[in-house]
């Protein structure tokens, strides 16, 4: 039998760290303070630092087993070569469905910077039509489109932070107490999240130059990007606030910006989140588009869903019915409230990841096996933090997923021979 289409090898070292970075750096950073803040108190930045350090413990988990698997897929082909295909259809599966869901609130996010009062679904819906285009053009316009993107995302924080350091200062908040463990997990749950698009680099590992080398420089490097971006804008926002303003503020960033009396710092926070929300939507798009390719190579998905493009050398298929997919939810459902089960679906993903890359053969290990227990540990206790309603919904949807490809293998398996044992020759 023929080998499937290839994808073309066609992103160096700068292109996958900017297709990190500009998944990582997403519409959370303009929101995610807030509800942290809510949870973690004065220990936001502690938050922070738990959330970054779990999120390293994955980043060099799907770091390593990119390299040994330079294939599309992402943690789906990893759990299959590395665990067995039930656990790479869990890993897929998960994260199929909830970053498609996650695409869809992210063009409703962009709308709702972007769109006049009543415009948001068209805008949305183009948006989607649009990114959906220009992945379809290949993984180069895909990522010079997200580096332009992340130009502009930076810019605007860095006039945020400008902003925020400028004005008067909180009002010296009370000496903070212990942290509460608890609430300092919370936090941390919340800002996991904002790091998440670092595997955006393996998903695309079929159309990274010399990915042995490129995918884990690159992953890495993001990572410690946005970590030190996240750190900057944290601390200023919280300079400029203080704890209990800044957990009050749905729009934290705005409200911190503000603080300095610059009429125009509204306008240009509306374009920063804008922005990021078309870089994290084109970078989901290509990613569930890579993975939805892989699980179609294995019938873990339709295979028609595998044809790759003869002259962009993308899936176009796969990126076909992903957009279809988001711009039926975008003009059908209101996604803003219903996506709890995406962060489920996430750490499940990255569990299987630890979980592969723990059971690597030594030769193909790059990082301590602490490393993948450590990242292991963190996600389940990032789990248990989740609201109860999103880990159920996260778990139901997974299940009825299990129970599909069950079924269907079910189906597809040929019944024995007459009078001759299951599994005989």
């Amino acid at each position: 039998m023929a080998p499937p289409p290839a994808l073309a090898r066609r992103l160096g070292l700068g292109d996958a760290v900017g297709l990190g970075l500009g998944s990582m750096l997403g519409a959370g950073v303009f929101a995610a303070f807030g509800p942290a803040t809510a949870a973690a108190g004065p220990w936001v930045l502690l938050s922070l630092l738990l959330a970054a350090v779990v999120a390293w413990c994955n980043a060099t988990s799907t770091a390593q087993l990119a390299a040994a698997h330079p294939l599309s897929g992402g943690v789906y082909l990893y759990g299959r070569e590395e665990l067995g295909p039930w656990w790479g259809f869990v890993a897929g599966w998960g994260f199929v469905v909830g970053k498609t869901a996650s695409c869809a609130a992210v063009a409703t996010t962009f709308a709702a910077y972007a769109a006049p009062a009543g415009g948001e679904r068209p805008t949305a819906a183009a948006a989607v039509v649009a990114l959906t285009a220009v992945n379809l053009g290949g993984i180069t316009r895909t990522a010079r489109l997200t580096r332009v993107l992340l130009v502009v995302t930076l810019l605007a924080l860095t006039v945020v932070v400008v902003a925020a350091v400028s004005g008067p200062p909180a009002a010296p908040a009370e000496p903070a107490t212990a942290p509460d463990l608890l609430g300092v997990l919370q936090g941390a749950g919340l800002l996991f999240f904002a790091f998440a698009g670092y595997a955006r680099v393996a998903t695309l590992g079929e159309e990274v130059r010399d990915p042995e080398r490129t995918i884990p420089r690159a992953v890495t490097t993001a990572l410690v990007a946005a970590v030190v971006v996240y750190a900057v804008v944290g601390a200023a926002a919280l300079t400029a606030l203080g704890p209990a303003a800044l957990a009050d503020r749905s729009a934290p960033l705005a409200a911190a910006a503000a603080t300095a009396g610059w009429p125009w710092t509204g306008a240009v926070v509306r374009v920063g989140a804008a922005a990021v929300a078309l870089g994290v939507l084109l970078a989901l798009v290509a990613g569930v588009g890579r993975t939805a390719l892989a699980m179609a190579r294995h019938g873990d998905l339709p295979r028609s869903l595998a044809a790759v493009h003869p002259r962009s050398a993308v899936p176009h298929r796969a990126e076909l019915a992903v957009g279809a997919v988001v711009l039926a939810l975008v003009l059908t459902v209101d996604l803003r409230t219903a996506i709890g089960f995406s962060s489920c679906g996430v750490l499940v993903y990255y569990l299987v990841a630890n979980v592969a890359a723990w059971r690597q053969a030594p030769d193909r290990r790059r990082y301590p096996r602490a490393l993948p227990v450590a990242g292991a540990v963190g996600c389940v206790a990032l789990v248990l933090t989740l609201p109860a309603r999103a880990v159920v919904t996260g778990l139901l949807v997974l299940l009825l997923g299990v129970a599909g490809r069950a079924l269907l293998t079910r189906r597809a398996t040929p019944p024995p021979t007459p009078g001759r044992p299951r599994g005989t020759r």
